[in-house]
């Protein structure tokens, strides 16, 4: 395993997955997108967010009219399908071997498609850390401060590349500022996938 970069408290494993890992995490998911499918989430003030989401595990993160939270169900009325054994594989390595995850946010994103600066602040115990796989094509990724505005920094994260946010690092802002579409072949038509493992209660 090679040292993580670390950028602002942000531990980034450059090329942690091999093309073959790579490609049996997108098999895996192909189960869970068919059990819950992805869907166009809304903001609470009625503005559509550019990425699709779905997700795995106990709880899903949905937004909506009635706020940012997870849901024990998907938009549907489905409960959720199991986070896949190849990407808990990667909190076991990286995170903890005891500790569960309980939700796996699944965003994808599309040509045009990006994420504004935010918090992940929806968990009860932010003692966990997040940790975020890229899949697919490249995308900036952009890292603040645990308040809005400021200094900020930014760097490519690739197909099989792994953030691990926690510590100091654990409730700064960041987003995705754009992707390089069509920058990589692993996906079928194109686009960014963007798995998120958390510890939720």
């Amino acid at each position: 395993m090679n040292n993580p970069i670390a950028l602002r408290g942000f531990k980034i494993y450059k090329d942690f997955l091999s093309q073959e890992a790579q490609e049996g995490i997108v098999h895996a998911l192909r189960g869970v997108q068919s059990a819950a499918p992805l869907f166009s989430p809304m903001t609470p003030y009625g503005k559509p967010m550019s990425v699709r989401m779905t997700s795995a595990g106990k709880y899903g993160w949905i937004s909506d009219k009635n706020g940012y939270r997870y849901a024990l169900q998907h938009p549907n009325g489905t409960v959720w399908p199991d986070i896949p054994d190849p990407v808990m594989n990667i909190w076991q390595r990286l995170v903890d071997p005891h500790k569960r995850p309980e939700c796996c946010l699944i965003n994808y994103y599309q040509e045009g498609a990006r994420m504004g600066m935010h918090q992940d602040r929806d968990e009860a115990d932010f003692d966990w850390p997040v940790l975020s796989v890229s899949l697919g094509d490249e995308g900036l990724f952009r890292i603040g401060n645990s308040t809005r505005g400021g200094k900020t920094d930014s760097i490519w994260l690739r197909s099989g590349d792994v953030v691990v946010m926690g510590g100091a690092a654990r409730l700064c802002y960041h987003g995705i500022d754009r992707i390089r579409f069509g920058s990589s072949t692993l996906l079928q038509h194109g686009g960014r996938l963007n798995l998120t493992l958390r510890v939720v209660d």
